[in-house]
């Protein structure tokens, strides 16, 4: 990297939920660093565009990379990609395998970033708890990843590829992001406020018992995304690393829904609790992918919030908009 070079992030996927979330943040990075991002419909977000005036946007397919030579031709060479783009609701992967595998494996973006012919780019990867088979508790980076469906299987696919080909990556296994709404909303339900709207109506709603996460909270994983790439920024030296990304609590959807419940004073009584097997979901789900983030801790030093505060942050959050 120059030295005195401006520096420039680039977000894939920005307009997705944990993109903006990310580029609200990306002051965050430094002064002397360039933010953009991609995005896949036809127009970026404008309320994102307003709130964040500084932003670059590029409309990108990354299935054939059409619009990622007119990133490197009027944005240079990013210092650091992240990698949201997914297409990531486990139904729509298992209807349409073919589009699943075109987008979660980043076939277009990695021949384009080996396009430049150095090391100079860190690519940050974001991968799902979903590469796990679900057959025990707190999964660790090196157990097997044996995926039960196909969102999982095109996930597994995008991590051996990245790591075949790129010289410097962090592959992030998330598990369920949740957190406040952003910028721009997105269509997409976000799992706590859901909760709280079918609960707030006071009728009956069945919850699984028997199916676990560990999820996090946004902002903790915003952290993550930010100190690494304030290290690669800063020093440069080869990043290779695999991660588990999870909050510290291991909930099954029941739990998740009683602490939404606890945090707003509904009665526990409307919550039922069923098991996962007595739905049809058109897709095999893993029973329990919670995992264990000890790696995450030591690396970092980021102690990712309880569930139970993660859910206050997250409704304090919705009341204040």
């Amino acid at each position: 990297m120059g030295e005195g070079e401006r520096k420039r992030v680039l977000v894939v996927g920005g307009s997705g939920y944990l993109g903006q979330h990310l580029l609200a943040a990306g002051g965050e990075v430094g002064v002397d660093v360039d933010v953009a991002f991609t995005h896949h419909r036809d127009t970026p977000p404008q309320r994102l565009l307003d709130a964040l005036p500084g932003l670059r946007a590029f409309r990108v397919d990354l299935r054939s990379g059409d619009g990622l030579h007119a990133v490197s031709d009027s944005f240079g060479q990013p210092h650091v990609i992240v990698n949201c783009a997914a297409i990531s609701v486990p139904r729509q992967c298992e209807t349409d395998p073919a589009a699943a595998m075109a987008t979660n494996v980043p076939t277009s973006l990695v021949t384009w970033l080996l396009s430049f012919g150095n090391d100079n780019t860190l690519l940050i990867h974001l991968s799902t708890d979903q590469v796990y088979e679900g057959v025990k508790s707190f999964y660790k980076e090196d157990d097997e990843t044996l995926p039960v469906n196909m969102y999982g299987k095109s996930k597994v696919a995008a991590e051996k590829f990245i790591i075949e080909q790129c010289s410097n990556y962090a592959i992030l296994r998330s598990s369920i992001i949740y957190g406040p709404q952003t910028i721009s909303p997105v269509a997409k339900s976000l799992p706590i406020q859901w909760m709280d709207s079918v609960l707030s109506q006071g009728q009956q709603v069945q919850f699984f018992n028997d199916e676990f996460r560990c999820p996090v909270y946004v902002k903790d994983m915003v952290d993550v995304v930010l100190s690494l790439t304030k290290s690669w920024l800063a020093d440069g030296n080869a990043v290779q690393v695999l991660l588990n990304v999870g909050g510290p609590d291991r909930v099954s959807r029941l739990q998740m829904a009683e602490s939404v419940a606890d945090v707003r004073g509904y009665s526990h009584s409307i919550i039922k609790s069923v098991s996962a097997s007595s739905v049809d979901r058109g897709v095999a789900s893993p029973p329990d992918i919670s995992m264990n983030i000890t790696k995450l801790t030591q690396m970092f030093g980021i102690k990712p919030i309880s569930f139970q505060d993660g859910v206050r942050a997250t409704l304090a959050a919705e009341a204040s908009t």
